[in-house]
């Protein structure tokens, strides 16, 4: 199963990849989405990109980079909390600049990361935690059919406050 379109290419993240995932990582703006509080440092990522050819069975994730069709890497989309019992999975998405953002490298990308889960691991069921107020990824997930299912509520501290966190679910019918 090749994982390309006419508009993207997903492809395993490689050590080359390693000046871009710490940029994306360790990027303060994105942790809110990531649900991280720390920066990554550059020995922690080259570790995990040295280990990313690891079995999803094993690890029970998958990260991918989103590149163009210049080969240049955009973004990255994943799943994780793989399980294979219950045939689901969280999926994730970023693409990393705000200037290549709608221009259906997202879209491209998670339609390939559906077709893959679902016809090649032969998932049941996808799964995204979102922001309530992260609209454009809202919109994206909505377009694949993903459905709101769920509320947590005051589930993302920030600053100033709690931000609630919509869980959307995409069955495989």
């Amino acid at each position: 199963m090749k994982l390309q379109n006419d508009i993207c290419l997903l492809r395993a993240v490689d050590p080359e990849d390693l000046e871009f995932i710490y940029e994306l990582e360790n990027n303060p703006a994105l942790w809110e989405f990531g649900h991280t509080l720390t920066p990554y440092s550059k020995f922690t990522i080259r570790e995990y990109l040295q280990n990313a050819h690891r079995d999803i069975y094993e690890v029970k994730q998958l990260r991918l980079a989103i590149c163009n069709t210049d080969q240049e890497i955009k973004g990255v989309i994943d799943l994780y909390d793989f399980d294979p019992y219950h045939k689901r999975a969280g999926v994730g998405i970023v693409i990393s600049q705000a200037s290549d953002r709608a221009q259906g490298l997202a879209s491209s990308a998670m339609r390939l990361m559906i077709d893959y889960a679902f016809e090649h691991l032969r998932l049941h069921q996808l799964y995204a935690g979102i922001s309530e107020d992260n609209l454009p990824s809202r919109k994206l997930f909505e377009k694949f059919r993903f459905r709101e299912s769920g509320i947590k509520k005051d589930w993302i501290a920030t600053q100033k406050s709690y931000k609630n966190e919509l869980i959307y679910q995409l069955i495989n019918e």
